[in-house]
């Protein structure tokens, strides 16, 4: 299955545009209506005004899919929107790298999203919490009936809470309720913002306490996901190296951003293309890098005699229904593209995603450097952006392409002066560049 999946995809990146969708139609994974819908381009006007307030219209980014990934030996083909070169080609090579010499497993180690009800200023914190151990269940009963019965049905629904304090500036407490539910498919914020809500009334009254707000949180730290990347036989100078650049992320928060940035690359365009929300997964993440007390990468690599290990630990807030996954054409279509998969295994695609995305850029970061090969894809946006037709555009990038080899950067004044003065000296210009 393995070598038979790569084979299908090897060249995929040279095939024009039409060819690649006939190629995923062929594979079953598009159809000819999909293809239909990709080729029209924007999407009607009405669900933007259903979407956001005072529409315009639509900024659209290049879909496209990163091939090669075989995750708990399912192989997939990823849709990812997103406007930056370099990131699709990096995780599909990568990718090849990594199945093709070894595995990516993934692991969920918890399903629970967390809502928090805020009480600013507890009065009695000893109280407030026998009030919540005598009542919790009656109330949970309660929530289930009014707020959750459709997720209760699917084996979701208000599972446990932890009550928290803190103390204040000022020396008083504060006190925070967590109410940790499962939602199934569904990212959920919506829902859990209503159980808090419904469950501020209860509490208050029961309690004699303020409550001051009621929100869910993106630190879904009850919603983890572990993706593990193991490589054998390698090169273990190269490996070595990548072991090193992983410490660098460990132990300096400067060098953690960065690293970080580059995880969230690819989970940022599998998020955009599904209609999830990339910004709360930003979010959580962040923020997880940040559990031992430090800032660190997200992602950790170690070689282990001439094999390489990887592994990378997370919150994952996703869904696969409701919200724009259910009303958005392409989120439809990337959801299909993937095999509609459940929510649990969206995030488990987007950890492994994540974590080959960051040992791609580790690898070049400690071979050739970030700017050679980001700068091979990066010189047909620079000859587009200098006005190469069509037709110039193929040979204008391989010509660059020789000069990038000498002098390791190409300008985008270069690039002007190299078409002027091919198009000023006629067809043998070239030659002689």
């Amino acid at each position: 299955m393995k070598d038979s999946f790569l084979n299908y995809f090897s060249g995929f990146s040279k095939l024009n545009h039409f060819q690649r969708l006939e190629k995923l139609k062929a594979y079953g994974l598009i159809s000819k209506e999909d293809i239909s819908y990709l080729n029209q381009g924007v999407t009607e006007p009405h669900l933007a005004e259903n979407l956001i307030e005072n529409v315009l219209g639509y900024f659209d980014l290049p879909l496209g899919v990163a091939v090669n990934f075989i995750i708990d030996n399912i192989p997939y083909v990823i849709p990812l929107a997103v406007e930056e070169t370099s990131i699709i080609a990096a995780a599909s090579k990568t990718a090849r790298w990594v199945c093709s010499n070894g595995e990516i497993k993934t692991q969920k180690l918890g399903s629970f999203s967390t809502g928090q009800i805020h009480i600013a200023q507890v009065k009695d914190f000893s109280r407030l919490k026998k009030i919540i151990e005598e009542h919790f269940e009656t109330w949970k009963q309660e929530v289930h009936k009014n707020i959750l019965p459709a997720m209760v049905k699917r084996g979701g629904g208000l599972k446990d809470y932890e009550l928290r304090s803190i103390k204040r500036p000022d020396g008083k407490q504060m006190a925070i309720w967590h109410l940790h539910i499962e939602t199934c498919d569904a990212m959920g914020a919506n829902l859990i913002n209503q159980v808090c809500e419904y469950l501020k009334t209860p509490l208050e009254e029961a309690s004699q306490e303020e409550v001051t707000l009621c929100i869910l949180s993106n630190l879904a730290d009850k919603r983890l996901f572990r993706a593990e990347v193991i490589l054998r036989n390698q090169d273990p100078v190269l490996i070595k190296k990548i072991e090193e650049a992983s410490l660098f992320g460990e132990m300096d928060p400067y060098r953690a951003a960065t690293s970080n940035k580059g995880v969230l690359n690819g989970i940022d365009a599998l998020l955009v293309a599904t209609g999830n929300d990339w910004r709360a997964v930003e979010a959580g993440l962040h923020a997880y890098a940040c559990h031992s007390g430090q800032y660190k990468s997200l992602t950790q690599w170690r070689a282990k005699g001439r094999d390489l290990h990887g592994v990378l630990e997370g919150p994952f807030m996703l869904g696969t229904v409701g919200g724009v996954t259910d009303l958005h054409p392409t989120a439809r279509l990337g959801l299909k593209i993937l095999g509609h998969p459940s929510g649990e295994r969206l995030a488990r695609i987007s950890a492994a995603l994540g974590l080959v995305q960051n040992l791609g850029a580790l690898r070049a970061l400690v071979t050739e450097g970030v700017i050679e090969g980001h700068m091979k894809l990066h010189i047909k946006n620079l000859a587009l952006k200098a006005g190469a037709t069509e037709a110039e555009q193929p040979r204008l990038e391989k010509h660059l392409c020789r000069i990038l080899k000498n002098q390791k950067h190409i300008s985008f004044s270069l690039v002007e002066k190299t078409l002027r003065a091919w198009r000023a000296g006629g067809s043998n210009t070239e030659k002689n560049l």
